[in-house]
């Protein structure tokens, strides 16, 4: 893996969206990394941020089940890992505490629906900013560059990269960008891509057997090899360049400014590097902050 890249179907009917909220101080799951609330902010001109003031709390979309990243405890229902730390740290510095955040669990399939619907103020779960997406959403950041990777069981030896998935059933969750990419590339035959909600799913078929590899991040396939290091481990070089930003809704050009300030000021005071050193980073792997990429 390459130093920058550590780190399900639609439903069907109404899309029920899993809310958990009101939780300790920011440091409290995870980093170790205290956030200072800031006090009179003002986003002029963002409508988001007139209905945070309003509702006198921050709503974020965010993953629930990718460990290292977006992962909620089924105990104690608390929330942890990188990519809720840097939500935090936009939401302290929009001035909400982590007791004035509500977390909502949005499946990929549904980012840009949630986002262009108000259900979330900002999204932060492992999102690639791409030309597409911008076509309904907007991007603040990269915050993360990550790299498409395999997750096989320990004792697979015929994969050992993208070029030897022909033939192999491929999982991954619909409408995240690489089961789009093994489309598109044709790394596997139609027939033999799979697709489920969530990663979780997919990595319960591969120890069932029932599929050959998963593809998503390596960073979230890190996580789950991570928990299970006697039966599963990522194979191969990465093949992609993922960069994560914050979704926004699209014509709210003012939060997605403020977003990227709170994101710079973060990087050049370390802030960024503490969050990672103290999720991420205990893989073992470095990192640093990816250059933001204003519009």
């Amino acid at each position: 893996m390459k130093l920058r890249t550590l780190v399900v179907g639609l439903v069907a009917g109404a899309l029920a969206l899993s809310a958990c909220g009101k939780e300790g101080s920011p440091g409290s799951e995870g980093s170790g990394v205290s956030q200072q609330v800031a006090a009179g902010v003002q986003v002029t001109g963002s409508p988001t941020f007139d209905a945070i003031q309003q509702r006198g709390r921050v709503v974020i979309g965010v993953k629930d089940d990718q460990p290292g990243l977006g992962f909620k405890d089924a105990t104690t229902g608390q929330f942890s890992g990188f990519d809720i730390e840097i939500a935090r740290l936009v939401a302290a510095q929009l001035g909400y505490g982590a007791d004035k955040i509500d977390y909502k669990t949005v499946p990929s399939a549904a980012r840009e629906d949630t986002i262009s619907r108000g259900e979330v103020d900002y999204y932060v779960g492992t999102y690639t900013i791409n030309d597409n997406r911008k076509q309904r959403v907007s991007f603040a950041g990269p915050y993360f560059i990550a790299g498409q990777g395999l997750l096989v069981r320990s004792d697979e030896t015929a994969i050992t990269g993208k070029d030897t998935l022909k033939g192999k059933k491929v999982c991954s969750v619909t409408g995240s960008t690489p089961i789009q990419r093994v489309r598109d590339q044709g790394l596997t035959e139609p027939g033999n891509i799979v697709e489920f909600q969530t990663y979780t799913q997919c990595v319960d078929q591969l120890l069932a057997k029932q599929v050959d590899v998963v593809t998503t991040d390596d960073a979230i396939l890190k996580g789950y090899a991570s928990q299970q290091p006697d039966k599963l481990k990522v194979v191969g070089e990465t093949f992609s360049t993922e960069p994560y930003g914050i979704g926004l809704n699209k014509d709210d050009a003012a939060l997605r400014a403020k977003i990227n300030d709170i994101l710079q000021k973060a990087y050049d005071d370390g802030t960024w590097q503490k969050i990672y050193d103290s999720t991420l980073g205990k893989s073992g792997s470095a990192g640093s902050p990816p250059p933001l990429q204003r519009y």
